[in-house]
């Protein structure tokens, strides 16, 4: 902006500002040029407003001014880019609780997490909608100072640079909808037989790189677009000084490459699209039939998302070019930035949270597929499913019983409920005047192998320091076991323990034994040779 001449006051030393009188040799001395255009005061370190209401009283001797007013202030009223930004903004928010809503609608679990489908996949799309609402409501509440501000400054700068980011954070929003959905379909193609898709054949390594292309054309928009000096956006204070420096830092080789970036990412967007209906969806034959199969089969909220995001990459593309349609001009033409820089943003939000409300959780959906496929198998096989009530009928309900209570149902069930409970009367009335504990506990080391011999004795306790104690109780269990099975063996029953749980006549062997005497490792015994042979009866007679 061209500088002003000093207005003439009283004398050649004074000069009159705003109804004010100042000494024209103390701002000369340090450097205070006048701006005419925009009424300020600079001196390129310092710069105050010297119009009315914000024209200082007073100025001293070392170049201060009293009670001044300084320029990087939001001192005008707000605009028609404020106006519209505001708009924008509210829409925004409300997005953002629908997407929390679908977030927490889509994101839970109702079944295993899978390692091959991580639930964090489904839960992407959603997060970059979080990001594209918070960047545009930062840019958007931060416009609003653009017009405020008599000189631009850092709102203009948090304004585009924000911008920016919401038009990345559209690009990876539709991606992450785009690869999301083949593998949701990849899902449902394998949930019948895990066996019929391989991670490692051709279709499995490009979904493995297809994400890591996309990303690599993203980031490198990213590190063209943002970082970068900022400042000589900022030099937007005059008609001159905005064509010398603003606009050709704004359509710089860097704003004109990342377009470019940004439209490779969104070839990625298509080619993920039309690799997962060749694989998951029917196959036509014929060009014309597979263009027709390619529209119908794909869903009808990216038939409206990804010409969206194109438009999203065709207008910074624009910008990049034409300075006059560009964000990043201060008097720009709000109709082509909020049309084609927020609109294109805010539509992809609102056709994914519709979208969202429409369809169910996925897990939901498995299980119902899952459902309908039990039936139908089903349904073929001539089976029908029984009611409720069938499996109480016939006890294939857990009750809720105690190992032991089990244990006496299923002997019951192969016959042998009256042995058992003979047994157990048995024994009560041997163990008369044991504890309380030990009549309740039914063990099978005291059921010997005849029912006709009973013990006179109570069971030993159990010794858990006792080695031959333990021995003894395996040795009874055992025989218990075989008694059951073959109650038609003739041997003789085993004598009567002593109240360690040892066998007399055991221990007198013990005290026979040989010197050398060695445990055979053979399986052989010479009670097989002996005894007569065995009568095995079928378990359905026991």
């Amino acid at each position: 902006m061209a500088a002003a001449p000093w207005p003439i006051g009283n004398n050649a030393n004074d000069t009159v500002i705003g109804d004010v009188h100042f000494n024209l040799t103390t701002l000369k001395y340090w450097n205070y040029t006048l701006y005419e255009g925009n009424w300020t005061l600079s001196n390129n370190s310092w710069c105050f407003l010297v119009d009315q209401p914000y024209t200082p009283p007073l100025l001293l001797t070392n170049g201060t001014f009293v009670n001044s007013t300084w320029c990087y202030l939001a001192t005008e009223p707000t605009g028609d880019r404020a106006h519209a930004g505001i708009g924008f903004a509210v829409v925004f928010g409300l997005s953002l609780v629908f997407i929390l809503v679908n977030l927490a609608r889509h994101g839970k679990l109702y079944l295993p997490a899978e390692k091959r489908f991580y639930a964090i996949g489904r839960r992407w799309q959603w997060y970059w909608a979080i990001f594209v609402c918070a960047a545009a409501l930062i840019g958007l509440f931060t416009g609003i100072d653009v017009d405020r501000y008599r000189v631009v400054e850092l709102p203009l700068v948090l304004n585009v640079f924000f911008w920016f980011l919401m038009n990345m954070g559209s690009l990876a929003l539709v991606w992450e909808s785009v690869r999301h959905w083949g593998s949701w379909m990849e899902r449902q193609f394998i949930d019948p037989n895990p066996f019929v898709l391989h991670q490692t054949d051709k279709r499995g390594t490009f979904e493995f790189w297809l994400p890591l292309f996309f990303y690599l054309w993203w980031w490198l928009d990213f590190f063209v677009v943002i970082p970068r000096n900022w400042s000589a956006v900022e030099l937007q204070r005059s008609p001159e000084q905005t064509l010398a420096k603003a606009k050709p830092a704004a359509t710089d080789i860097r704003f004109k490459i990342a377009p470019f970036l940004l439209f490779i990412s969104w070839l990625t967007i298509v080619v993920s699209l039309w690799h997962s209906v060749r694989h998951y969806e029917a196959r036509n034959r014929g060009l014309l039939n597979r263009i027709i199969g390619f529209i119908r089969y794909v869903p009808f909220r990216f038939i409206l998302m990804i010409p969206l995001s194109l438009v999203v990459v065709g207008y910074q593309a624009l910008a990049a070019w034409e300075f006059d349609l560009s964000p990043l001009k201060k008097d720009t033409n709000l109709v082509a930035m909020y049309v084609g820089g927020y609109a294109p943003a805010l539509l992809l939000i609102i056709i994914l949270c519709i979208s969202g409300f429409l369809r169910p959780n996925e897990d939901k959906e498995l299980i119902r597929q899952r459902r309908t496929r039990g039936a139908q198998l089903d349904q073929e096989l001539g089976l029908s499913k029984k009611p409720a009530w069938w499996r109480r009928l016939r006890g294939e309900v857990s009750t809720g019983d105690n190992m032991r209570d089990q244990l006496f149902r299923n002997v019951r069930e192969v016959g042998g409920g009256r042995r058992v409970q003979e047994m157990a009367e048995e024994r009560a009335a041997n163990t008369e005047g044991a504890s309380e504990a030990t009549n309740n506990a039914f063990e099978m080391s005291s059921i010997h192998r005849s029912p006709s011999v009973a013990s006179s004795t109570a069971p030993p306790p159990y010794n858990p320091s006792g080695r031959l104690g333990s021995q003894r109780r395996n040795e009874q269990t055992v025989q218990a076991v075989a008694s059951l099975l073959f109650p038609n063996a003739s041997n003789p029953p085993p004598p009567p323990a002593d109240g360690r749980g040892r066998n007399p006549e055991s221990q007198a062997q013990n005290t026979r034994r040989p010197d050398n005497y060695e445990r055979s490792s053979s399986t052989g015994s010479n009670l097989s040779i002996t005894a007569p042979p065995q009568k095995i009866r079928s378990m359905l007679d026991v």
